[in-house]
């Protein structure tokens, strides 16, 4: 099945009203159509940012920061990331304005307008020049966009990360909480939106529009996405959930299309299967939380028999973890007898001999509990990102799911392994508390049950 597309709006007032701009904006740069003969060359992107700060007329710089946008798009690699370059060499804070207010406020240290103005002087010029070109229209997409070629090259870019930092205070104040709506998606979203959500979801792919609406469409499904009054028809950041009588241990039976919905008056449980984070320019900022908890309270609302919020969730730190303890012959983190049984995962198709599942049941569960509730990495971090989202919420390790995934992907990242974590809501915030300080794992019994030798 196929969804039909919305026409596309027309442009209006606003749309003409741009359009004029930019035609001004050609004759105020310089330039002329790139069709006519003798058409000018763009300047360098750098250029137009000098320009677009020096610009006091708030319709004139539009024009500049739409401009520059658009020359950043149209440019190839090398021109994008001198710009990035020049944004870290020669848009960081006036030196002679920085001076000058530190000598005032040595002259008159406890002066709050002298603070104030260090703290003006010192914040880098490229904040004010991304909060100009945010102004265009289309310039918040275009920013994120930005950001994404900014942190493909932060690895081998170091002097990059200043510019990063701005980004990232910016946009934790233009994607701040207050700004972000709540949507239920479901079967009748626009196919514009639901074509992204097949596109981006990064947990368990969706293979076609019939797997989408099995998750969107029977009574025991639900999709929410948070979303941004300037990128109207692009989710931030979305979560499925089933809603089911007991906590589920695979997700084969999530995902299952031929298998039976029951109304959602007879589930007593909401699981999170899947959370997809979706701009990769807004990495750092913190959407997840925030959606899980008002997912929580809209289920409570709607579905007051639901008693019980749970994920089904991958480990996809896992297999690389033990494959480093498998190699380390001085590990402590795994036994002799486990590192005996672990010979089996090299053997392609373990999975399907029933034999060697069962015989790895044990070992494997009790090397999950290990990487959960005693193995860090070299921040003293649990070593697992989706455990570390969760637990930093407030979740309790509830439970380790042998063969939970067996998917191609699942067996690669996790040797299958899937694990819940339940939000107990009169928990949450002792639990986020002790993990915030004290890196403290809160688990069930079952699961502390699982490591090998003494329990702690």
């Amino acid at each position: 099945m196929s969804k039909t597309e919305h026409p596309p709006r027309r442009p209006g007032f606003m749309g003409d009203l741009f359009e004029s701009l930019t035609e001004r904006g050609r004759r105020l740069l310089g330039w002329r159509d790139g069709s006519e003969p003798g058409a000018l060359p763009a300047p360098d992107l750098s250029e137009l940012g000098e320009r677009l700060l020096s610009r006091r007329g708030e319709a004139s710089g539009v024009v500049i920061a739409r401009a520059l946008l658009a020359a950043y798009e149209d440019a190839d690699p090398a021109a994008r990331l001198a710009l990035l370059q020049a944004l870290a060499d020669d848009f960081g804070p006036d030196a002679k304005a920085v001076k000058a207010a530190l000598a005032t406020l040595q002259k008159a240290p406890d002066s709050a307008e002298a603070m104030e103005a260090l703290h003006a002087a010192a914040e880098p010029r490229r904040q004010e020049l991304l909060r100009r070109l945010n102004l265009a229209p289309g310039g918040t997409a275009a920013l994120v966009r930005m950001r994404e070629d900014l942190l493909r090259h932060l690895r081998d870019q170091p002097g990059l990360r200043r510019v990063d930092s701005d980004f990232a205070h910016l946009f934790g104040s233009w994607f701040n909480r207050g700004f972000l709506g709540l949507r239920h998606i479901d079967w009748n979203t626009p196919a514009s939106i639901l074509e992204k959500i097949i596109r981006y979801e990064a947990v368990h792919a969706i293979r076609n529009w019939d797997d989408l609406r099995n998750r969107l469409q029977p009574t025991d499904r639900r999709c929410y996405g948070f979303f941004h009054p300037q990128l109207v028809d692009e989710p931030l950041i979305f979560v499925e959930v089933a809603l089911t009588r007991a906590i589920p241990d695979n997700v084969a039976g999530l995902l299952d299309l031929s298998r039976k919905p029951i109304r959602a008056e007879e589930a007593d449980t909401a699981v999170f299967y899947s959370i997809s984070n979706t701009q990769k320019g807004l990495a750092g900022v913190s959407f997840g939380n925030f959606l899980i908890k008002q997912v929580v309270e809209e289920l409570k609302a709607e579905c007051p028999n639901i008693k019980t919020f749970v994920t089904l969730s991958p480990v996809p730190g896992f297999a690389a973890w033990l494959a480093v303890q498998r190699k380390d012959e001085a590990s402590d983190l795994i036994t002799p007898d486990q590192r005996l049984a672990f010979a089996a995962l090299d053997r392609p198709g373990w999975h399907e001999d029933a034999a060697t599942t069962e015989a790895l049941r044990a070992p494997l569960l009790a090397a999950a509990a290990t990487y959960f509730l005693r193995a860090r990495d070299k921040a003293r971090r649990v070593p697992d990102p989706v455990a570390r989202f969760h637990l930093g919420n407030g979740a309790r390790l509830e439970r380790l799911n042998f063969m939970g995934d067996v998917s191609a992907n699942g067996l690669k990242q996790s040797h299958g392994l899937m694990v819940n974590y339940l939000y107990d809501l009169g928990q949450i915030e002792v639990n986020h508390e002790g993990f915030a300080e004290r890196s403290h794992v809160v688990a069930s019994d079952s699961v502390k049950a699982a490591l090998p030798g003494p329990k702690s």
